[in-house]
């Protein structure tokens, strides 16, 4: 048989690190970076006697990404211990939710280049902690842990198997970062793991509903490698398949350099965390009144705001479509738009030239290296004669080079 007589399966749980001031038990600071073990305290690193307190910015954020997904919102959750150990997480279990989550069964709805529309289930959203980090100690055997990551919170998304290429999968997760870049509660940021990916892969014939057995490929937290991992999978399954194999349920490591997945261990299952209600943490109890309030002040989302730039801008179906789905690229229309009221110019400047050296430069939307005051007079000098559009890229190109401030111009 050949590939094309294979359909991929594919199914992800989606980690990202909510913007909360504080971690998810304690008070202890949740920003990145600092010196190694610098932000921790007793509950971060499991110290005897020292009891968690849950952060309730913690569950208003997690509401709010349920809401905004198409949720069904439980008034009546509860926190879990799942058991396993690892060197990082000092407790030898993380907190985490089992059979109650805070959010259930919503959708988020993808569109392709041709305008189809397809809608990926969502089975959960539920709160976590997250484990500290193992750096490798290049002055002697082992590894050093930092435990300023212990304890940030997390929201775990997890879909429904519903994708079926890699594509689907990209469009899924810009979908997703999308959104919670605009109700605010994570900044998504890739590069610093804020938001990563267990992509869960398998194969079956098609025309077959049984699914194939599937592997997981851990903590993924880039599209190109997401993309790459997905195409390689699906292929050695495939070839497993088809040389008469048996394809085993592991846990896998995606490398970049080779291009390749590597066994790390068996995939687990539920019952091997044997999870049970954390005794240390009261029940979550959620007034129809709190829902309610929350929902009432969710922010504009993208598909608002697409329809908006439609009517309110006359742009295009695809150019409200491409803005929108980035908030940063999105604040930065909307405000130079404001200054210079050349709506379509603006929208032909992030589109076009920013866009691709975003792209070009494998760069994040939020590192753009001016502002929307200083994109909107160029496009007045533009309009005026004084430069012409030649130097006026020319410029934007060397900034994305060597950021600096354009104030005094």
């Amino acid at each position: 048989m050949s590939r094309q007589d294979y359909e991929i399966v594919i199914g992800l749980e989606v980690h990202a690190e909510l913007s909360t001031k504080t971690k998810i038990f304690c008070s202890c600071e949740a920003e990145f970076g600092g010196e190694p073990n610098s932000h921790c305290c007793p509950v971060c690193m499991a110290m005897p006697g020292a009891l968690p307190v849950l952060n309730e910015k913690v569950v208003e954020y997690a509401v709010k990404a349920g809401l905004a997904t198409n949720c069904e919102i439980s008034r009546n959750s509860k926190n879990d211990r799942k058991n396993y150990f690892y060197p990082d997480t000092p407790r030898a279990y993380q907190i985490s939710q089992f059979d109650k989550p805070l959010c259930e069964h919503g959708y988020v709805d993808i569109e392709n280049e041709n305008g189809e529309i397809k809608r990926i289930g969502l089975t959960r959203i539920h709160i976590e902690d997250d484990a500290g980090k193992l750096n490798h100690n290049e002055f002697g055997a082992g590894d050093l842990v930092d435990l300023n990551r212990a304890g940030v919170p997390l929201i775990e998304i997890v879909s429904e198997p519903d994708m079926r290429n890699a594509r689907e999968v990209e469009l899924y997760l810009r979908k997703l970062k999308s959104i919670l870049e605009y109700i605010e509660v994570s900044d998504c940021k890739m590069q610093e793991g804020s938001l990563r990916a267990d992509v869960n892969v398998s194969v079956r014939k098609k025309g077959e509903t049984k699914f194939g057995t599937r592997t997981e490929m851990k903590n993924m937290n880039s599209f190109r490698s997401i993309i790459r991992a997905i195409e390689y999978e699906a292929n050695r399954q495939i070839d497993v398949i088809e040389n008469g194999g048996i394809v085993e349920q592991n846990t896998l490591r995606w490398d970049d350099v080779s291009g390749k997945t590597f066994a790390i261990r068996d995939k687990e299952n539920a019952e091997d965390y044997r999870y049970f209600p954390e005794p240390d943490l009261a029940l979550i109890k959620l007034s129809e009144e709190y829902i309610e309030n929350i929902r009432n002040n969710l922010p504009e989302l993208p598909e608002s705001r697409k329809a908006r730039y439609m009517s309110e801008f006359a742009l295009s179906e695809k150019d409200a479509r491409l803005l929108t789905a980035s908030k940063h690229l999105s604040d930065l229309f909307e405000g130079a738009q404001s200054i210079c009221e050349n709506a379509k110019a603006v929208a032909n400047w992030i589109l076009s030239d920013i866009s691709r050296i975003i792209n070009e430069k494998e760069l994040e939307d939020s590192q753009i290296p001016f502002t929307a005051n200083e994109l909107a007079k160029t496009i007045e000098l533009i309009d005026k004669g004084t430069i012409s559009s030649a130097i006026a890229k020319k410029v934007v190109t060397e900034l994305f080079e060597n950021p600096r401030d354009l104030s005094p111009c």
